[in-house]
């Protein structure tokens, strides 16, 4: 991905509209269900199905989440916003009309801040969020000549946020969309599976040269990934580049990007707003909302990924990358804060309980395809794997060998190691005696030693670990083989 101001002497101009399905348990403007996976058509009211006299009753619940989501993102919640029907006809959208808010969204403004691959900060603002409703789902693979119609999704509550056109890279706007995906987690306003349709991007993208009027924009529709979204902007960048420069015009049009080939293709010719027949929803009241109610959403945030992160940083001393990681999924922070909590020295043993959660776990979950959540072993024995560690009880390589074991038998680390034997040895005289056995039975060595090839210092150290079996003390045999070595 691109991440350059001027792309061959032109300026890249990106704005998203990214599509979050609200977590309710119903539908925008009826009471069915919004279960994923669910037969065809099965949960579908007679409003959904646009039944003649069937009239919307708003869920009050997606309306909290869309304040919780203005709040979280630093925009302006609107006391008054309004319900306006967008006209067009889909096979999958049986009133002829999707209900939304063109006018008076519920949130206004807003920003979200992203880190660059320099390591500077910029701020990408959002234009508004408003509410709608999800059309129903067109199924052409099943019959060569027929389409097939699936009302589940129609009425799905949706909020679009509407980023303002402030993204100069496709990795800027993949580094927007990762941030707000985690901010909708973290307050619960949206599960995030782009892979269930949950969350989806349109991106709209032109280029022009700087100090000149921007030019006509594609909109790529509908795109289920941050590695797509990034791959679909570099391609369409240097597709409408080679276009411009050869003399042709950028159409204003939808664009789909094809996955496989990495390309992306013409769907139709954009419409204009005027084109959609905007109106007031004359089955809808506006919306107002009391200040008392903002208020409560207000005091039910929680602690957000990017205040978790500088947390992170200044409290445990984490480097930015390590909990930038952390705190991309809000179970994996929550798992990592209480394990540092359980921690007999949490202030030290902080770093080194994100390096074998970020290192050793996460190898072991990405092997077995598994989340965090699916681990059996109570979360405080990585507290007390690094403890043993910290109190010198098992040395770090030790340490994996207790870890397979925990992970294997979800035993208390604790008494993994009693009963393997694994304690370290931290006793001097048994430390040295192994080491003048070491050198006893490497003379050759030793004379090389002495003689001034001091890289076999390490040899020794290597030799001496494995005739304590690993369980030695590496810093006592340091420190004793250097004083037995400057005696002789």
């Amino acid at each position: 991905m691109e991440n350059i101001n001027l792309i061959k002497g032109w300026e890249v101009i990106i704005g998203l509209e990214v599509h979050a399905q609200i977590a309710t348990k119903s539908k925008l403007f009826s009471s069915s269900p919004t279960d994923f996976g669910a037969e065809p058509n099965k949960h579908v009211s007679f409003y959904d199905a646009a039944m003649p006299g069937m009239l919307p009753v708003l869920n009050t619940y997606a309306v909290d989440q869309a304040i919780k989501t203005g709040l979280a993102i630093n925009g302006k919640i609107n006391r008054i916003s309004r319900f306006d029907r967008k006209n067009y006809f889909y096979p999958d959208l049986p009133s002829g009309y999707q209900i939304t808010q063109m006018f008076f969204p519920i949130i206004t403004g807003g920003y979200i801040d992203i880190v660059l691959q320099d390591g500077s900060n910029k701020r990408l603002n959002i234009h508004h969020i408003h509410m709608e409703q999800d059309a129903g789902k067109s199924v052409h693979d099943m019959s060569p000549g027929y389409s097939y119609i699936d009302l589940n999704r129609a009425g799905i509550p949706l909020m679009e946020i509407v980023s303002e056109p402030d993204m100069r890279s496709s990795y800027e706007a993949v580094q927007y969309v990762k941030s707000l995906r985690n901010i909708l987690k973290y307050i619960g306003a949206c599960d995030c599976n782009m892979e269930k349709g949950n969350l989806r991007v349109d991106a709209n993208i032109s280029i022009h040269k700087p100090n000149t009027p921007f030019g006509n924009r594609a909109e790529i529709k509908n795109i289920n990934s941050t590695k797509f979204l990034g791959e679909a902007l570099d391609y369409e960048i240097q597709r409408q580049i080679l276009e411009i420069e050869a003399g042709n015009r950028i159409p204003q049009e939808t664009r789909l990007f094809d996955a496989h080939t990495g390309e992306t293709r013409t769907m139709r010719s954009k419409e204009d707003a005027d084109e959609y027949r905007y109106f007031p929803d004359p089955d809808l009241k506006p919306l107002i909302l009391e200040q008392s109610r903002i208020d409560k959403m207000k005091s039910e945030l929680p602690e957000l990924p990017e205040s978790k992160k500088r947390r992170f940083i200044n409290d445990y001393k984490l480097t930015e990358f390590d909990a930038s990681v952390l705190v991309e999924d809000k179970i994996v922070a929550d798992y990592y804060e209480k394990a540092v909590n359980a921690s007999k020295t949490p202030k030290e043993s902080a770093k080194l309980i994100a390096n074998w959660i970020l290192v050793e776990l996460f190898a072991f979950l990405n092997k077995k395809n598994k989340n965090i959540s699916e681990l059996l072993f109570p979360i405080e024995y990585m507290a007390y794997l690094v403890d043993l560690i910290q109190d010198k009880t098992i040395s770090g390589k030790i340490a994996k060998t207790v870890f397979a074991s925990m992970i294997e038998t979800n035993n208390n680390p604790r008494d993994i190691v009693k009963k393997l034997g694994l304690e370290q040895i931290q006793d001097d005289s048994v430390i040295k005696h192994a080491i003048e056995e070491v050198l006893k039975n490497n003379p050759k060595q030793l004379e090389q030693y002495k003689a001034g090839k001091v890289a076999l210092f390490g040899f020794f150290v290597g030799q001496t670990m494995k005739a304590l079996q690993g369980k030695g003390n590496p810093e006592m045999i340091n420190n004793i083989l250097m004083e037995v070595l400057d005696k002789k």
